[in-house]
């Protein structure tokens, strides 16, 4: 395997395991973001979120598509960003496939027609990957006092 195809499935796996990130669109001249559940499907080359039709997010998608997914494990010191294409569907089947417990908060069951899949294809993204924030911490410390660098984890580089 790659490199690229090894950094490529490191994203995914963070994606995947973070589950949420925050979804930055295009309002006007300013930037928006909002956390969402994401559904990472790598055989779709896909991420997909519920929302609702009458989100401006939707409106904002459909004026400028390219959207940013910013996942953060702050804790495990591990961060993802990806760029992509965004497009919202009214895939009932697929709503279906997604619908779980967290959107019973926001809807009362999967049949909801206000529910939207928002679909974002990614074309690059950036991971960082540090071995947790207390060796973090005494890497940098260390490396403070002799003047070097700190391996401070993977960072890498994905075109998607």
């Amino acid at each position: 395997m790659s490199t690229n195809e090894d950094d490529n499935g490191k994203v995914w796996d963070l994606a995947e395991k973070i589950g949420f990130c925050m979804l930055t669109t295009q309002a006007g001249m300013d930037l928006k973001a909002r956390p969402m559940s994401a559904y990472a499907e790598r055989i779709d080359n896909a991420f997909y979120f519920l929302t609702d039709v009458a989100s401006h997010k939707d409106d904002e998608i459909s004026r400028h598509p390219n959207v940013c997914l910013a996942f953060a494990d702050s804790k495990g010191q591990k961060y993802v960003s990806i760029s992509g294409t965004a497009e919202v569907q009214n895939d009932r089947e697929k709503i279906r496939d997604l619908w779980a417990t967290p959107a019973k908060a926001w809807w009362d069951d999967a049949d909801d027609p206000s529910i939207r899949i928002l679909k974002v294809t990614p074309s690059s993204a950036e991971y960082w990957d540090s071995p947790g924030t207390m060796l973090s911490y005494i890497k940098m410390a260390a490396a403070a006092v002799t003047s070097a660098k700190p391996d401070m984890g993977d960072n890498a580089k994905v075109q998607m």
